[in-house]
């Protein structure tokens, strides 16, 4: 569960800067968000590497290879699930923007 004990009540603030605070806690998700599918990313491309033993790209010979694994259908579902976490937070985000300026 969150403790928001240390976040400021938002009825207390002006709507402007209720705006900015919740324009840059979504800002903050969206790039943490973007990290974690880095982080999927890389993990794909080194899971791939140990199990085929060649580095990204297509060496001569390696079409012939078929590899067969069950930890990328894991990475590729949590990273579809990021995509769209990431997706509803910039609409969020540019909802937010249309009912004013968060800068």
């Amino acid at each position: 569960m969150l403790n928001l004990a240390g976040t400021p009540p938002l009825a207390a603030m002006a709507e402007t800067d209720s705006r900015r605070l919740i324009a840059a806690d979504l800002r903050a998700l969206i790039t943490r968000i973007e990290s974690s599918m880095r982080l999927i990313d890389a993990a794909m491309m080194e899971a791939d590497t140990l199990e085929t033993g060649f580095a990204c790209g297509d060496p001569a010979g390696s079409a012939d290879i078929i590899v067969l694994d069950d930890v990328t259908p894991r990475y590729a579902t949590a990273s579809a699930a990021l995509s769209a976490c990431r997706a509803g937070l910039g609409h969020a985000l540019q909802c937010l923007s249309e009912s004013g300026n968060p800068a």
